[in-house]
């Protein structure tokens, strides 16, 4: 299952995406908004977290930019966000990086574009490898504490 959601300035994007999901037989879980406005760390923290649960496999959160999500996602432990506007960066970040969110900026990208990277993302496997001990080191730098700092 995948976890989608949006704020009010990529519903049109969002909406895209939930058809192309079904047209290929994708199961997902829409995470809001429907257009009303809202804030879009709240619509991360619900997608994040359904990934981190384990309940989703990945996620796809949408904004104007695609910024603002992935700074609120990669807020939440174990989540490694990437924003994507182009084909290579989708593949690579889930080859080499595991990343588990897309987010992409409706004012940013076309429909068609962002359809691709949703396919090309969801489609490819992280290659593990020597790439494993990079993200080992993401993850134990979320995990190491400030000291106040």
């Amino acid at each position: 299952m995948i976890a989608i959601g949006c704020d009010h300035a990529a519903v049109n994007l969002k909406n895209a995406v939930k058809k192309h999901l079904e047209e290929k037989h994708v199961s997902f879980e829409d995470f809001g908004t429907d257009g009303t406005s809202c804030d879009y760390p709240d619509i991360a923290e619900k997608v994040c977290s359904a990934v981190c649960s384990g309940s989703a496999e990945r996620g796809i959160l949408l904004c104007g930019t695609g910024i603002g999500m992935s700074i609120a996602a990669n807020k939440m432990k174990g989540i490694r966000a990437a924003v994507c506007n182009d084909g290579f960066s989708a593949e690579y970040t889930r080859k080499h990086n595991n990343a588990n969110v897309l987010c992409m900026g409706e004012r940013v990208i076309g429909t068609g574009l962002a359809l691709e990277l949703v396919d090309i993302f969801l489609e490819t496997e992280f290659e593990g490898g020597r790439h494993q001990r990079r993200v080992d080191k993401i993850t134990a730098l979320e995990n190491k504490s400030l000291g106040g700092i």
